[in-house]
């Protein structure tokens, strides 16, 4: 295969990041332009296990609120350096994807969804009612980053620019990161549990192994997402735990492509985008929102990115 699909394929990470380099430059303001970061790179963790192993996960702002969370406790409570609590921050959202997933991946179909949400849930539950630590209702405040010293450089994370360019430093390793998995033998293994996990089972690959393995990375890049979003904020709000927070990573996934690489950030591009649009107009923005989405859904069911690849790979 030759043509630009096979180069962006070939060198995935390089496109993206490319894009994602002047993608402040696009928007109308710097602040969406950090949220659609976060939330893509939110969508590539739910992306990982839904769009590449056929998981359909409810309850994947369990992940993204815990790395909030653990961040901000680190700082808040523990005085610790932002970097070594986004460290902290992801970490627990892997042990979390550990737990969550060793009890999840035991059901099927629906039922793997229901459990993921009840389990969410009780996370959410859990850190509600531990106010002392999480402020509860009115969420973890506090969170302060200073300067960042590198070198000569010194980068103020209070500016939006900078900011985004901080961020994007860790996108861009998460990204480096799902590459690899994708284009290694493991990830043969992913698509081949998700065309159909008998068969694969059949061939030896231990399924329930490779279900559990890929919940944890997920809920490790969901938890960098959750990290970064508190930094981005300095709060972290209750309902980064919310099952809604859940149901916006499946339709970003929907609206630009499951299973492709960069569909994630253009569902969250034209989600946020829509959803700030539409606010303005209305309070009620989630119906104009659910309209669209179900457009898409019906008209464009492999999402917008997914069907400009598939069109230009039927132009060939």
């Amino acid at each position: 295969m030759s043509g630009p699909i096979a180069t962006i394929r070939r060198h995935r990470v390089a496109a993206v990041l490319l894009f994602l380099l002047v993608f402040p430059l696009l928007m109308p303001y710097h602040a969406l332009a950090i949220n659609i970061l976060l939330f893509g790179l939110f969508a590539v963790g739910f992306n990982l296990l839904f769009g590449y192993t056929g998981l359909l996960s409810f309850g994947h702002a369990a992940f993204l609120g815990v790395g909030s969370y653990l961040t901000g406790i680190a700082m808040v409570h523990g005085g610790w350096p932002w970097w070594l609590a986004v460290v902290a921050g992801v970490a627990a959202a892997g042990v979390a994807g550990l737990v969550i997933g060793f009890l999840a991946i035991r059901t099927r179909g629906i039922y793997f969804s229901m459990v993921t949400l009840a389990l969410g849930q009780i996370v959410y539950y859990a850190f509600y009612k531990a106010e002392r630590w999480t402020g509860g209702e009115n969420g973890l405040r506090g969170i302060q980053v200073p300067e960042i010293h590198l070198g000569p450089f010194v980068l103020d994370f209070i500016n939006p620019v900078t900011k985004y360019y901080v961020i994007l430093a860790f996108v861009a390793v998460a990204l480096w990161f799902v590459s690899r998995i994708l284009a290694s033998p493991f990830g043969a293994v992913i698509e081949a549990v998700r065309e159909n996990d008998r068969r694969a089972a059949a061939c030896g690959y231990d399924v329930a192994r490779t279900k559990l393995l890929v919940f944890v990375l997920s809920a490790l890049i969901c938890g960098l997402a959750g990290a970064l979003r508190a930094l981005h904020l300095s709060v972290v709000p209750i309902d980064s735990l919310h099952y809604l927070l859940s149901g916006q990573a499946v339709m970003m996934c929907l609206l630009g492509g499951m299973g492709t690489f960069f569909g994630p950030f253009v569902g969250a591009a034209v989600f946020l985008t829509l959803e700030d649009v539409a606010t303005v107009y209305t309070k009620h923005w989630m119906a104009i929102v659910g309209a669209v989405f179900m457009v898409f859904v019906l008209f464009f069911p492999a999402g917008i990115w997914g069907t400009i690849v598939r069109k230009l790979e039927r132009a060939r």
